[in-house]
């Protein structure tokens, strides 16, 4: 899963709230300091784009993707109504092939997810990492607890506008496809960011980041593009629907074993086997459906991914962070003449209003 970040720039506002001191000698202000440190790096490498690509000396394939990049976010702002702020205007060159790896954890006999608390954004389902050690730390922390965990790495977050998002190497490494579905993606949190809502936040910008991203390579004439574009969101939109019905499924045969106290107490201990057998089920039944019947219809993804993506609670919970509703906004887009801004606007003011951000989705 190439997972995207909206929580790296609440880290340096919460060091300046007044409480910098007692901060440092907390666990969250420990985190806090170390991802205002990391971002401090990243902003003091910024190149401006501009100039490298005027420089002589910029090899003619990063050139070629970061005019992609200029164009992407030029379009983002002019034909989608995204605010770039200052975001994409800079390069910044990272020490190695990982910017920040991204821990989730679901209790593996509920879909329970572990949550955080930061500043400014209020809760969310994962946390990242820009020490490996510590990341691995926290896994076999999580995992000792009962959970289920998901370790992965993250090419691109973003500071929610607070910042100048740079462009970082590890997104220009990528393919051009994935460059602008980034750009537009990571833009989409600078339209609209609901605290609290990690969920819909991240899907709602998976949605326009893949359906901008058509948009973008149709404005151009590249049909070949435009196609490929189309292809792997029809995967996400197909892969998103295979993830819903492993969630409900899950959650019908642990809703039909229920428990007596809190799953913990020695009188549940059958019950939770019985749950976890449950739901193994599940999963096994979902890896079939996924070899049989999935995996012949992706286009853009090697077909074996089906065979041997990880299934369990943690896994399916933070794909479906962001894959929640996807259908439901490509029909709300349907709906709205197939208006990639259309369907941005009505959502994002509905959003701002307050309420379910999903509300405005039903016809």
């Amino acid at each position: 899963m190439r997972a995207r970040l909206g929580w790296i720039g609440w880290a340096l506002l919460g060091l300046f709230g007044g409480t910098t001191l007692l901060a440092v000698v907390t666990p969250m202000g420990r985190y806090l300091v170390r991802a205002a440190w990391e971002e401090g790096k990243i902003l003091k490498r910024r190149q401006s784009i501009t100039e490298m690509i005027a420089d002589a000396g910029t090899p003619a394939a990063t050139k070629a993707k970061l005019q992609l990049v200029q164009e992407a976010r030029r379009f983002a702002v002019d034909s989608l109504g995204l605010e770039a702020r200052d975001a994409f205007t800079k390069f910044t060159q990272l020490d190695s092939d990982t910017l920040v790896l991204v821990l989730s954890g679901t209790r593996r006999d509920a879909l329970v997810p572990k949550t955080w608390w930061f500043p400014v954004v209020g809760r969310v389902p994962y946390k990242g990492f820009f020490d490996v050690d510590a990341a691995r730390r926290a896994e076999r922390a999580l995992a000792s607890d009962g959970y289920d965990t998901y370790l992965r790495p993250a090419p691109a977050f973003s500071t929610l506008g607070w910042f100048n998002d740079p462009l970082l190497s590890t997104t220009l490494a990528t393919d051009s496809l994935f460059v602008v579905q980034t750009v537009i993606h990571e833009l989409t949190h600078n339209r609209i960011y609901v605290k609290g809502e990690a969920v819909f936040n991240e899907s709602f910008a998976e949605f326009i980041g893949n359906r901008g991203a058509v948009e973008f390579f149709r404005s151009r004439g590249d049909s070949a593009r435009a196609r490929r574009a189309e292809s792997a969101w029809q995967d996400e939109l197909l892969l998103g629907a295979v993830w819903q019905r492993g969630y409900h499924e899950i959650d019908s045969v642990f809703k039909a074993l229920p428990y007596t106290g809190d799953g913990r107490n020695g009188a549940d201990s059958v019950v939770r086997e019985q749950r976890l057998a449950a739901r193994d089920s599940v999963y096994a039944r979902l890896r079939r459906h996924l070899v049989d019947s999935v995996g012949p219809q992706l286009r853009t993804i090697d077909r074996s991914f089906a065979e041997r993506v990880r299934l369990d609670n943690a896994a399916l919970l933070a794909r479906r962070i962001y894959a929640t509703g996807l259908g439901d906004f490509e029909a709300a887009w349907e709906r709205d003449g197939r208006r990639v801004r259309a369907t941005l606007d009505r959502i994002s003011e509905a959003a701002a209003r307050g309420g379910d951000p999903y509300a405005s989705l039903r016809p």
